[in-house]
């Protein structure tokens, strides 16, 4: 009987999960990289780590650690000289929650959404854009609305907010019934006027609107309580993105 593969330990998950070339008439191969791949490369290119350091922070042996960033490596290799799109996914992996010094997670104050009651009925919405979540709550021109029962996703459907702004989307997410909110950046105001209405919401977060409500549901979602973009009224500019970094003239807090 083959030994059950060990779950690699990852700190936090892609902001974006897909990457590709993007000419008009060009359709690419797809390749996927797995999560615990994209973690091995993450610590061993970008943090500069050994593979010895990068294998006890997966929790995995040096070799299977070597194996893991060796793949990586490969892949990106191929997608870039081959020109195909890839997709970071999948794989044996579980996330440390921030649990370890100096670990990505740790960077910000998020954490882990807690299980939802299996048999409690939910309405989800998520900030939407192109299958992603979308990172300014009040700039959002569409939610992906989720109905949850007994844990499971029964249905789904994608609602244009008609131009709403930070004031309005409170209550029109609670005339949808909504009771859950799942986004990016988001104000204080917005904050206080979901509260009010009732609405759970998980700020912070990035990367694909269904697995995140995914994630949720299965107790696994990284988000960040403290989340606040503290520019969520006049002025916004072009090219203006909340959620995970610094803008030229604006902080945001993630």
């Amino acid at each position: 009987m083959p030994r059950p593969c060990k779950q690699r330990r990852i700190c936090a998950l892609p902001g974006c999960c897909r990457f590709g070339p993007q000419e008009p008439d060009h359709t690419p191969e797809t390749l996927t990289m797995t999560l615990d791949e994209y973690e091995a490369l993450r610590l061993i290119d970008l943090e500069s780590l050994s593979q010895e350091e990068c294998a006890d922070r997966m929790g995995v042996a040096r070799t299977t650690a070597q194996a893991i960033y060796n793949s990586a490596r490969r892949k990106l290799a191929d997608c870039l000289v081959n020109q195909k799109e890839l997709h970071i996914e999948g794989g044996h992996y579980r996330l440390c929650g921030g649990g370890l010094p100096g670990c990505a997670a740790r960077r910000c104050p998020r954490v882990l959404a807690p299980i939802t009651e299996r048999n409690r009925t939910m309405k989800i919405a998520v900030t939407y854009e192109n299958g992603e979540i979308f990172q300014h709550f009040g700039h959002t021109e569409q939610f992906k609305i989720y109905t949850v029962e007994n844990g499971q996703v029964t249905g789904s459907d994608l609602v244009n907010t008609l131009g709403s702004g930070h004031g309005a989307l409170a209550g029109f997410l609670q005339n949808l019934g909504v009771d859950t909110l799942i986004c990016g950046g988001i104000g204080g105001g917005a904050r206080q006027a979901l509260a009010q209405a009732g609405i759970q919401i998980y700020g912070g977060v990035q990367g694909r609107a269904d697995l995140a409500v995914t994630d949720l549901l299965a107790g696994r979602l990284l988000f960040n309580p403290e989340e606040l973009c503290s520019h969520h009224g006049e002025g916004h500019g072009e090219g203006h993105h909340c959620g995970g970094h610094s803008c030229a003239d604006h902080s945001c807090h993630n």
